[in-house]
Parts: structure tokens; sequence; C-alpha cells
């Protein structure tokens, strides 16, 4: 989505930046992880499929992404950036622009239950409801998957609905129930190295 292309977002312990061709080598080597392909309910991609699914992330209006970065301050080149980069949020808008669905992982192991998680979804929620004309959003996860169940309901996410033969729950939070957070906006200090390329050759 071109809304947050030039647009970073400093939270308390992390950062959101937009996602550019430059990430796109270190999420490729993410996604090749089996417990992470379980997780968000992804098949893995060829690199070459990666960098085209970056450029749909960066382009469509019916997806709104960021990555988070570990810490609060402006990367002074993309090799630092890179090194800090922790997971991954997601918005679709698959049916209608007031409802987006929301997906994120903390890819990095060693980030994991430790509150990293709950920061990206607070910082996604509060940018979205200040500036997306919507009304709720939804979590979608596996009917097997009661970690990620149990932290959207810790978030104030309430049951919507539960599908046998989807194998999914889905859980809903209006955007006039999200809580009030503090961050600071700045340009994206790496704007220009997000126009498009031929996918670097491949």
């Amino acid at each position: 989505m071109k809304l947050n292309e030039r647009t970073m977002l400093i939270g308390e312990t992390i950062s959101f930046v937009p996602y550019c061709k430059h990430h796109v080598e270190k999420y490729h080597l993410w996604m090749q992880d089996k417990d992470l392909q379980f997780l968000t309910a992804s098949e893995p991609l060829t690199l070459s499929e990666e960098y085209e699914m970056q450029l749909s992330w960066q382009t469509d209006d019916d997806k709104l992404t960021f990555l988070a970065i570990q810490g609060n301050t402006i990367p002074l080149t993309i090799e630092e950036e890179i090194s800090r980069m922790i997971g991954d949020i997601n918005l679709l808008f698959l049916f209608s622009p007031e409802i987006a669905e929301i997906n994120m992982m903390v890819a990095e192991h060693k980030f994991r239950r430790s509150g990293y998680g709950s920061e990206m979804l607070q910082l996604m929620l509060c940018f979205a409801a200040e500036n997306l004309s919507m009304k709720k959003f939804s979590a979608k996860i596996s009917n097997s998957n009661q970690p990620s169940m149990l932290f959207f309901q810790k978030h104030n996410f309430q049951l919507e609905s539960v599908s046998e033969v989807f194998q999914e729950t889905n859980f809903e939070l209006l955007v006039s129930d999200v809580s009030q957070c503090s961050y600071k906006k700045v340009d994206y200090p790496f704007y220009l190295s997000m126009e498009p390329t031929d996918k670097q050759g491949l």
C-alpha cells in the first residue's frame, strides 16, 4: 500500500519500516522455517516469487504491511536495518475497506515471548485506526494454533466464529475499542531503495 511506503514508525522497543526489496532475501530465509510456515499458514515461495510478493505488498491498495525492527532509533544503513529485523505485520482488505484481516509473526526465535509481539500488534492497530477509514480488525487463526488464539484474546479480540470446514477461528476487534498508544512517525530513510527493479535479474 502506498500509504506507508515513505513512513517509519518508532515505538518504545521496536520500530516499523515499509517492506522493501532489500529485505526480501532475509524474509525468504525466514519463510523456509517449517514452524513459521505452520504458524502463518503459508506455503514456501521461491526467491523470485518472494520478490513479486514484496512488490504486491508495496503497491496494492488492499494490503498494508510493515516489517518490525528491534530498537527505537533510525538505522544508519540498510545493513543495520536488515540486522535488526525481527518480524512483520500485515493488514489485508479482502472483502471490504472497512474490515482488515490482520496477520503477524515474530520470526526471530530469540525475540519471541518477550513482549515484542504485543507492541507490534498495538502499534499497527493504532496506526491503522488513525490513518484508515475502517471499522474492525479480524484475526483468522487455525483451530490448532492455540497460542495465537490466546494472544489475540489477551489483546481484547473477541471470538466471532469457528469454522470446522476451514478449521479456523475468527476473532474481531472494533476500531472504537483500540487502546491509544504513543509513537513517532518519521520519513523512511531508505525510500529511494524501494523503486521497482527487474527483481535483481531473477
